[in-house]
């Protein structure tokens, strides 16, 4: 007849050391920390694109509100729009090209500014008709 031995836990072989209890919550505490690190970068990435969204957004606003070719002259035009600050230069492109043409180009610069200073500049060139001589 075969008899199984059983044999009692000893205290030793219960449970964890308190050195491996110590090392499981040293990784645990790093995991956490570069999670939280990640999760904060993720947020400052999400908010400085939505700064510069709303930067984008109102320069676009801007550009349309551009009176018409005819009506643009040289010279500057600012003000301020959901609380960015814009300003728009208009100037001839080439001022020595001298063509047969009837349209001359002129250099359009928008500039928007936001709260935090952060700055959008757009430059775009648009052809005018030229004054009838």
């Amino acid at each position: 007849m075969s008899r199984s031995i059983r044999r009692k836990n000893s205290a030793g072989d219960a449970g964890f050391t308190l050195v491996e209890a110590l090392v499981s919550l040293a990784l645990l505490a790093i995991v956490l920390a570069s999670i939280g690190g990640l999760a904060a970068s993720s947020s400052r990435s999400a908010l400085h694109i939505e700064r510069h969204l709303a930067e984008v957004e109102t320069a676009q606003a801007v550009i349309a509100g551009l009176p018409d070719r005819k009506d643009l002259a040289t010279g500057s035009l600012a003000g301020e729009m959901a609380n960015h600050r814009w300003r728009v230069d208009a100037a001839p492109y080439a001022p020595g090209l001298a063509g047969a043409s009837d349209w001359s180009p002129q250099q359009i610069v928008v500039r928007v500014e936001s709260p935090a200073g952060a700055l959008v500049r757009i430059d775009m060139i648009r052809l005018v008709r030229r004054a009838a001589q």
